[in-house]
Formats: structure tokens, sequence, C-alpha cells
């Protein structure tokens, strides 16, 4: 039979990995590389070459769709169905053996999977069993505690007492919730794959059964393997030796949910004589994007080592924009958006990158001010933000006590005693005599209906409102919502999870506090400042996002974006402790994780890649002066095309100066005195000669717009 048809397409490592003599096999597949190609042709190889069944192959990936469109292309290339093969996630494989060996692996036969928000309930069950007060004890972070001890495969009994009080209470709640899990027959997603490893360790018999079924085991994504992942894998593989595994130990970035980057370090001394191949050439970038690529990422140490590179063109230099804040960033990235437009290119094509999610809020404020409609993939929009929202319902009803929905979704947030039952007696309270919940509140705290407990519960909800209204009342609005955000326990409570997402809702209450700054409050629309900035945030959070099918730019953040392409993309926000973010300079290891992000950041551009930062962002609350990224100092000088106000420069640290009329220069971020208006700071130019405009925040009236030629700008 001729096969060769399964090689010719490839290139020479593609074609050296595919048809690679069997055992073990290490791909080293650098970004746009053409990964899941060669994984999909080594099955068709295995099938028609070797003639290997499908019922001896056991192919895993991370994602259903990525499972979906290997099994498709390995169909369309054999030209049938490849039935009896198991492709599939690493938890619907696991789901499918435990299904098949319930009662081996000591569960009720019609188990059933608790998603996401089920876990939490029943984790919330577990601590009211045990007498414990959620509030002290977030179920959030239990459930990362839980989450984190089964990817290592430990069970409760695994878990050192210890002398820490917390700890041993830890795993108490730990041990009390698998009992719930097991009594009512519940298993949730790390449970499937520690379960089933377990399955396959403990029971000889059957882990003999199925190293003789699956005598090739191939893996997508390696790189993103936990601790029970590989070893499950491992035990599968012990027999035979025929494993074929795909990674990227440049694109390892998931650490903060167990994925280990020493998997695929030591993959060659786990699997001795191991034949290691790179792919190198890239299918998807620029010759200029993957030079400054390979940089950047040349500076990890702990890593395999590859270089990118293409037969395409070099194309345009990547370009760096030095703004001055994070709005003169914004409006940048806005300005090369329509011009890409404009040129006859699509919306969907373009890509605006960041680290925290938080920074989508700006980008988010000037698309909508042009009508531009925009996608926030893998997340929502700021003001549709659950934290968010918490923050504003606050906010709403200190405005007025009359809110019933803002009541409800905070009388019990953060978590203060007061149930649905509670709430059910209020609504009826409401209901009958025609009163707000908040008028039924108080009825009710000075009746007989209620127990003492959750009258005690209520009457502090309502001081607390009362007491925040009263301090607020002759604040600034950004002092308002600071001083909402503490007093709440708002941000107190989503700090307790030292988890990457709970950070992330801390960052994003603590960004509310800058939009609430930034606002500019219109007089003549006759309300105060925090009614005004409630119905613009109600306004924002209805308007602007983009329907699938709608022609939208993409705002994602860095590990949204993985695996994804686009034409255009801005990789904004490079600065020293917004990216690499703060944390990662206190951790072992994070630094060189934060460059594989930069790197991936960076490899998703096609043709163009605009790289930003800003001298001075508020963010999170805060006004800082920001140092430039480490990363780019880690970019040679002459790859780099620096952009400033429209103007392309060479990299120097005089950029974005403007000549003046009066041979006076004045530079963005720069103090300059008007003999009307007073002192401020140079936000923005606009224009060259005579025809340069200047924006100017003066300390008195705001912002100003002025012709720099008749404005007689005094530098200070």
């Amino acid at each position: 039979m001729d096969v060769s048809y399964i090689l010719d397409s490839l290139n020479q490592a593609q074609r050296e990995a595919v048809g690679a003599a069997q055992g073990s096999l290490l791909v080293l597949a650098g970004a746009g590389s053409g990964k899941t190609r060669v994984l999909t042709h080594r099955v068709a190889w295995l099938v028609q070459a070797c003639q290997v069944s499908p019922l001896s192959i056991l192919a895993v990936t991370f994602t259903n769709k990525a499972a979906q469109e290997m099994k498709g292309r390995i169909e369309q290339m054999l030209g049938y169905p490849m039935r009896g093969m198991w492709v599939g996630t690493l938890h619907s494989v696991a789901h499918r053996m435990l299904r098949a060996h319930w009662q081996e692996a000591g569960l009720q036969q019609g188990f059933q999977i608790l998603d996401s928000d089920d876990q939490i309930r029943l984790i919330k069950r577990t601590l009211k069993e045990l007498n414990l007060d959620e509030g002290y004890w977030p179920p959030r972070q239990i459930q990362w505690y839980i989450h984190g001890h089964k990817e290592e495969g430990r069970r409760p009994g695994h878990i050192a007492e210890g002398i820490d009080p917390q700890q041993r209470e830890l795993r108490r709640i730990y041990q009390s919730y698998e009992q719930l899990c097991q009594r009512f027959g519940l298993v949730d997603f790390s449970e499937l794959l520690l379960r089933a490893y377990e399955l396959i360790k403990n029971n000889e018999p059957l882990r003999a059964r199925y190293q003789e079924r699956f005598q090739h085991v191939l893996v997508d994504e390696f790189q993103d393997t936990n601790a029970v992942q590989y070893e499950w894998l491992r035990l599968f593989a012990a027999k035979h030796g025929n494993i074929f595994v795909v990674g990227d130990d440049d694109q390892s970035i998931y650490s903060w949910r167990g994925a280990r980057i020493e998997n695929i370090l030591q993959f060659e001394r786990d699997f001795p004589n191991t034949n290691v191949v790179r792919l190198e050439q890239n299918y998807r970038s620029t010759g200029n994007i993957l030079s400054i690529a390979n940089a950047v990422i040349d500076h990890n140490q702990s890593r395999m080592g590859k270089k990118l590179w293409t037969r395409g063109d070099q194309g345009d230099p990547v370009r760096l924009y030095v703004a001055y804040n994070e709005m003169d960033e914004a409006r940048f990235v806005l300005d090369r958006i329509q011009s890409w437009v404009e040129q006859g290119h699509a919306r969907s094509e373009v890509a605006i990158l960041y680290r925290s999610n938080a920074q989508s809020r700006v980008f988010e404020e000037v698309l909508m001010q042009v009508n531009m409609p925009y996608r926030v993939y893998g997340g929502l929009r700021f003001f549709e933000r659950a934290e968010i929202k918490d923050a504003l319902a606050y906010l709403r009803l200190i405005a007025s006590r009359q809110d019933d929905p803002s009541f409800e979704r905070i009388v019990n947030m953060p978590t203060r005693g007061i149930g649905n039952r509670t709430l059910e007696q209020v609504r009826d309270y409401a209901r009958i005599n025609q009163v707000s919940l908040w008028d039924a509140s108080r009825a009710l705290i000075h009746g007989s209906e209620l127990s003492a407990r959750v009258i005690s519960s209520l009457g502090r909800f309502i001081d607390l409102i009362e007491r925040l209204a009263h301090q607020v009342e002759e604040q600034t609005l950004a002092d308002q919502v600071e001083q909402v955000l503490q007093l709440s326990g708002l941000l107190a409570h989503f700090a307790k999870d030292k988890g990457e997402k709970a950070q992330g809702r801390v960052e994003n209450l603590e960004e509310l506090i800058t939009a609430a700054r930034n606002y500019e409050h219109d007089t003549e629309e006759g309300l105060d400042p925090l009614p005004a900035f409630l119905s613009h945030a109600a306004l924002e959070s209805g308007e602007g996002q983009g329907e699938e099918w709608q022609d939208c730019v993409q705002l994602m953040s860095l590990h949204s974006a993985k695996g994804l392409e686009f034409p255009l993309v801005f990789l904004t926000g490079l600065e020293e402790g917004l990216f690499p973010h703060q944390r990662s300079l206190q951790e072992q290891g994070r630094l060189e994780e934060e460059r594989r992000l930069c790197y991936v950041g960076m490899t998703r551009a096609m043709q163009a890649l605009y790289i930003s930062y800003a001298e001075v962002r508020r963010l999170y609350g805060r006004e800082s002066y920001a140092s430039p990224s480490r990363f780019l100092s880690e970019i040679p000088s002459e790859m780099l095309s620096i952009v400033r106000g429209g103007i392309r420069t060479e990299l120097a640290p005089s950029i974005g100066d403007v000549e003046s009329s009066d041979n006076h220069q004045v530079k963005l971020g720069g103090r300059v005195r008007h003999n009307s208006f007073g002192d401020g700071v140079v936000l923005s130019v606009e224009g060259r000669g005579e025809h340069t405009r200047v924006q100017v925040n003066f300390e008195s009236v705001g912002n100003k717009w002025l012709v720099l030629a008749y404005a007689n700008l005094e530098k200070l």
C-alpha cells in the first residue's frame, strides 16, 4: 500500500516526527509550527504504514473542540470513520473508564458529575454540617484547596496534620466533603482524573488489560498536563513504551491551574531513549515578529531550546508605542485599528491583548465612543463582571434604598448569615404591604417574625448601608467607591482567595475606583456625581459588545489568547509590575512563566504587531509612574521601530518631544504653565509644525486643547 501521501505535505521535521520508529517520542512544537497536523498524521501513519489497529490507539488532548477536530482530520485523511479508537479529552477518557468500571472504582453505578457551581453548593453544605462560618472559610477558597490537592494526587489521608490549626481544619473540610460526595454518588472534575488514575494504579488486572489495549498513546498540549494526568499516562504507556507527546515548553502558562512544566522537561528521564524532534518552522508570523519572540524567550533558563523561523516575508517592523498614560495608549490603539479598517480589513482580524482583565475597561471605553463593535473573548465586559455588579449594587442602594434588585444582590454578599428562607420572608412582607425590601427589612427587625440571629444579621446589613451613606456623603466620587469597597468587605472577601481568578476580581474592583476617578461628570444632566456614574455604568453594560456573527475587534487576556491567531495584534501594558505581574517577582519560577506568556502573546500576530507601555498609568485605583517591562530590554533595539504621536523614529529617550515656535520643548507628561489656565500636565500631542495641538490637563479648569504656536506655554 502506498502511504507516501501521508508525508507528502509535511516539511522535513514534521516528516521525521510522523514517520519515526515506534517508541517514545517528544515533539517540541513551536508556536504556529503545525503540531495538530503532526499528531493527526502520526495516527494515520500508524494505521496505514504500521498496520496498527485503531482499537489500540489512545489519543488525548485538553478541549472537546480540539478532540473533535483531531478525530475529524484523521477520518478525513483515512477516508473512513475511526470506530473503536479512543480520542478525547483527558476528562472524557476518565469518565468513560469510570462508567465502565464504577464498581472497581468504588462508585455508585449512576454517579453524577458536579460542575463548578454545584461543587460550591456542596462545599457550603459541608461547612454547614461542620458548623463553620462561610465568612471565615470562603467556599471558593476551599474549592481551590481541594482541587489543588487532587491534581497532585493527594487524598485527605496523604496530607500531614501539622501544627497549623487552619491547615488541620482545611484537611477536615476536605475529608467531610469527600464523605458527602461518596454518600450522594457525586464526582467533581478533579475527582474524575484522580479516581481514574487510582483505578489503574491499584487494580493490577485492570491495569494489565488497558496497557495491552492501548499500545500507542498520543498526547497533545503535553506542557499543560498536571501531576496526576502525567502519572496516569505513564501507567498506560509503561508496558509497550509507545508514547508520542506533542507540546511546547515555551508555551507552558497554566501553572496556576496545576500544569507542570517539569513534565515536559523530565520526559527524557522518565522514558529513556526518547527521540526528540523540534518543529521550528513557523507558518503563522512574519520574520520580524518571530525575531523578537525568539529574543525574549531566549532569556528563560528552564527550557529545552528552539528557534522559530519562517520561509515567508520579514514583514513590517514590530512597532513600540510609548504612551503617556493608559488613555493615550488606548487612543493610539483605536487610531491604528481605524486605519486598518479603512484599508479594507475586517475588525475581527484585530486583537487587543493585556495581562490583567482590568485593563479592558479603557479599551472598551474608547471603542464605544466611536461605536466600534468589540467582543471580550473568554470573559465578560468590565461592567458586566459579577464583582463589579456587586460593588455597583452597594452604590445603588446607597443612592436609593428602594432599589430592590440591588438589595437582593448584596444582602448576603459577602455572606452574613441571611439565607433564602429569610429573604423569602422579607419578600412576602414587602409584597403584602406594598413596600420595598429595604422598608420590609426595617419593619421585620422590629417585629417578632424573625429569629434573634436573623434580626441581628439583617440589622447589621441595614446599619452598614446607613453608615456608608453617611460617610461618603461629602466625598469625591472616587473616594466614595473606594470607601464602599473597603467597608462593605468586598475587597477583603475576594482577597482571601490567593487564586489567579480571585486576584483578578480584586484588580477589577480596584479598577472601578479608576473608572470613577476618570469619569467626567456633566453637571447639565441635573444629577449628582454618584447617580450619574451609576447611569453611565448601566448604559455601558448594555451596549458595545458585538454579537457572535458581527465583525468585532477582539479583546482578551493573554491567557485566553493561547491557540488563536490574528493578522493585527496589540500587546499592551508592558510595564514592570503589570507585565511581568508583580506576583511573579515574588514567587519562584513565575517570572519565567510570565516571559512565556509574553512569547505566546507575540506569536499570536500574523502580519503586524504593536507593543505598548504607558509612562503613567491609573490602574487598580492608583496612579503610578511605570518602568518599561524588562521584556522590552531583552529585545535588541534594532528590532523595534518606535512610534510616538504618529511619528516613526529610532529608539531614543527624547521620543515625544515637540519643538514649539518659541524654541521651548513640550514633552508628553511634562508640566507646563498657561497665563490664563495655570499649571497643568501635557496629555497628548497631535500634528506637526504650526498645526501642532496639545491636550493639557490643568489643575484649575481640567482638560483643554491648545494650538501650540499660540498657547505661549511655559515649560516647568
